[in-house]
């Protein structure tokens, strides 16, 4: 009978602890990262980070541990992956893996939240979002929301290097490394709100780094994100609900003032 009771109270415990686990950490895969050859996605599954050949097959698990870890980012010889973690109880922070899995390597040390995008082209950085240190310029709205745009470098050794003082994600660096496209951050909009057009609905920017000089090269009244620069120079890819429908991808140019194309239609 005592037997009985401790198995049912075993039981009982393993329920529970697997619930709760359902409840902090979502069921679902998040954060897909194509690898630049095409031929793995890396993703998030209750907070470890995978990645699964494109033409399907078993996943892969580089991570595991009670941390939370969460936006891969490929380098892009596909070697490495760049991304954030809670471990080590020293805030959110970049962290840098090989791509076959083995011993992460903490890339940075601010007890606040951090970010990746991207790599610089030559793979000797990181590029990330976090709130550290506005300029005195800048700081209009002292909040964490309004963060700032830092690259670190992947060897290890060096202070972060302030880039852009604004906020800015979803980050795509262009092939020659002199310029950014990212969405901008107005304000504390539901990212999940359809078809809105408040005055915090995204508009793009691209951002000339040794100039420091912006340019917006999608703003429209509506919801417009995640750039990233095409295969072919002045072109640029982009989610928008313009035209009344649900998030398609567009195509944009750099180079004239020809309104973006839809590449996909979806409704709804």
């Amino acid at each position: 009978m005592v037997r009985k009771i401790l198995f049912t109270l075993t039981l009982l415990c393993s329920v529970s602890l697997v619930s709760l686990a359902r409840e902090e950490r979502p069921l679902w895969l998040r954060y897909p990262a194509i690898s630049p050859d095409g031929t793995k996605v890396a993703f998030t599954y209750q907070g470890d980070l995978y990645t699964v050949p494109t033409s399907g097959g078993d996943a892969q698990r580089l991570t595991s541990g009670s941390a939370y870890e969460c936006h891969p980012v490929w380098s892009p010889d596909g070697k490495q992956i760049a991304f954030t973690s809670d471990r080590n109880n020293s805030g959110t922070n970049i962290y840098i893996i090989s791509a076959t899995g083995g011993e992460a390597r903490q890339l940075t040390t601010h007890s606040g939240t951090e970010i990746p995008y991207a790599f610089t082209p030559d793979g000797a950085h990181v590029l990330f979002k976090a709130h550290i240190q506005d300029p005195a310029h800048s700081a209009l709205f002292p909040t964490s929301i309004l963060t700032e745009v830092y690259r670190v470098a992947v060897r290890g050794g060096a202070r972060p290097e302030l880039l852009l003082a604004t906020p800015a994600e979803a980050i795509s660096m262009s092939a020659d490394g002199r310029r950014i496209l990212y969405q901008d951050i107005k304000g504390f909009e539901n990212e999940w709100r359809k078809h809105h057009t408040s005055s915090s609905s995204l508009d793009l920017l691209e951002y000339d780094l040794a100039k420091k000089t912006y340019r917006y090269v999608v703003r429209h009244d509506g919801e417009d994100r995640n750039p990233v620069y095409g295969p072919t120079p002045g072109s640029f890819y982009f989610l928008s609900e313009r035209d009344g429908r649900s998030m398609n991808i567009y195509e944009g140019s750099l180079s004239t003032t020809t309104a973006p194309r839809a590449i996909t239609s979806l409704s709804g």
